[in-house]
């Protein structure tokens, strides 16, 4: 299985909660883990819908590619908690 289990959030947005200003996200279970940018998860997401990536916390939801205007991001299936769980990831600088 592979898990997003942390988030790096675009400079001077630190403490932001919005998906978007989401820049990259530690993936895990990959031959190579590391973080990788929430555009090539989308792509990789959008190209390979047999992958699945859930989000390290329970209950642990699949990770969905979604666009805004033209910009691309992923975020996680919605649960009863008002936030998605990818922003109650761990943050890294």
């Amino acid at each position: 299985m592979i898990y997003a289990s942390k988030i790096q959030m675009n400079t001077g947005k630190e403490h932001n909660n919005e998906l978007i200003s989401i820049k990259s996200i530690y993936l895990e279970g990959l031959t190579e883990s590391g973080f990788y940018t929430k555009e090539s998860i989308y792509d990789w997401l959008k190209n390979n819908s047999d992958i699945e990536v859930r989000v390290k916390i329970e209950p642990y939801p699949r990770v969905q590619p979604a666009i805004w205007k033209t910009t691309k991001y992923v975020k996680s299936q919605p649960d009863d908690t008002g936030l998605d769980n990818l922003l109650k990831l761990p943050r890294e600088l």
